[in-house]
């Protein structure tokens, strides 16, 4: 994949650039990857047909606005590595450790139940199977989940504490309410632990 196009570098954010203290936060529910493997099982239920195309086909627009913030201090979109997949290179890239909150992680409508009908990407546990040496101790859902392999995902950006208001009030301008999934914290053993 190639883009061409040009950028002005005072606004250009990078994915290893973030500090100690950045809230994170996820532009896009997760789940992609479980509702179009749902449907290839032919168990996708009716209120859920359209679901991951409508998200799949909304763009990433945010992301040049958040990108003339100063206090986004990195930005990367979430692909077919999965959120910890890009997580991993986030903090990696930045010597810190992320702490990401199971919890608040935004996940599409019904994921859930498509976990526990093992509605799961193959290409889940080869994600995992890629960085999972690099992540804290997990459990089953949260692996099936967090390393989903997302067909246009949403932005993952770090925040600092000082431009977090500024960036929740573009974001809400923008139609986007978002809340923090985590924070970054001084380096630990692993590079994202999930709590």
């Amino acid at each position: 994949l190639a883009v061409t196009g040009l950028v002005d570098k005072r606004h250009m954010k990078r994915n290893d650039t973030a500090q100690v203290g950045d809230r994170l936060y996820l532009t896009k529910p997760l789940g992609i990857g479980i509702l179009t493997t749902a449907e290839k099982k032919s168990r996708l239920r009716d209120e859920d047909v359209g679901v991951a195309r409508d998200w799949m086909c909304t763009l990433n627009k945010p992301g040049s606005r958040f990108g003339k913030l100063a206090g986004v201090s990195a930005m990367t979109d979430v692909t077919g590595f999965g959120l910890l997949g890009h997580l991993v290179e986030m903090a990696d890239g930045a010597q810190l450790t992320a702490r990401l909150d199971y919890a608040a992680v935004p996940r599409l409508p019904g994921i859930d139940h498509y976990l526990r009908e093992g509605c799961v990407p193959g290409g889940t546990q080869r994600n995992f199977e890629s960085y999972g040496e690099r992540i804290a101790a997990l459990t089953d859902e949260q692996r099936d989940l967090l390393c989903d392999p997302q067909t246009s995902g949403g932005l993952l950006v770090a925040v600092s504490a000082a431009g977090e208001a500024e960036f929740v009030a573009l974001a809400a301008e923008l139609g986007l309410q978002l809340a923090p999934i985590g924070s970054l914290v001084e380096r630990l053993p692993h590079a994202v632990e999930v709590i």
